[in-house]
């Protein structure tokens, strides 16, 4: 009898030893960790929308007005460098500065004019217009605009009117002058044949007006 119970005690002893274990590892206490998927590099920069074209329109409308100021209060401080001579001065009629203070007064207006575009085009800044209709300037790819990029759109605005200048001189024998002026809005009037309707100045510097 003893050697009979010593087999089936054993097996008795490791019949509840491994009940023990199952219970200790059952797959209803396994708790398993999900990780959430980071999302793909690429959709954190998702391109944003392009801004509607009348929508740009209402904030050129509304940067030309800032423009004029700027021009008035920068003519006003180039007073002195443009003043008349002395005998033309002491008459009352009225007199236009010579061609080379024009030319001066005319450079310092588009050089700060051209300082406070590239202040607000850059590093993720935007004119208080493109504040108002919640716009935002980027780079074909989406990044932050940079200093040469801002520099050559800058540069670019200014074909339409030195485009419209050079035709005044070259209509001006004809006396069709006056036709020059279509000229100055060539790079506004460009999103009308544009596929993606963007501004002259934009597709050569490489940039897009997007919604914020």
């Amino acid at each position: 009898a003893r050697r009979l119970w010593r087999p089936l005690h054993l097996c008795l002893f490791l019949r509840l030893r491994l009940r023990l274990r199952l219970r200790h590892h059952r797959p209803s206490e396994i708790r398993v960790t999900r990780e959430t998927p980071a999302p793909p590099p690429d959709a954190a920069r998702a391109p944003r929308p392009f801004a509607p074209l009348l929508r740009r329109y209402a904030a050129l409308g509304y940067e030309g007005l800032l423009l004029a100021a700027i021009a008035l209060i920068v003519g006003f401080l180039t007073l002195p460098l443009v003043a008349a001579a002395p005998d033309v001065a002491r008459s009352r009629s009225l007199a236009v500065p010579p061609l080379p203070a024009r030319i001066l007064s005319a450079s310092v207006v588009v050089g700060v004019v051209g300082l406070y575009f590239a202040w607000s085009w850059t590093g993720g800044r935007r004119t208080l217009p493109m504040k108002t209709w919640r716009l935002a300037l980027t780079r074909a790819d989406g990044g932050a605009v940079d200093g040469k990029t801002a520099i050559a759109r800058y540069v670019a605005a200014w074909i339409g009117p030195m485009a419209s200048l050079v035709a005044y001189e070259a209509l001006k024998p004809a006396n069709l002058a006056v036709h020059s002026t279509w000229l100055v809005a060539i790079g506004y009037l460009w999103p009308l044949i544009d596929p993606d309707r963007q501004f002259l100045h934009d597709r050569i510097a490489g940039t897009r007006i997007v919604m914020e």
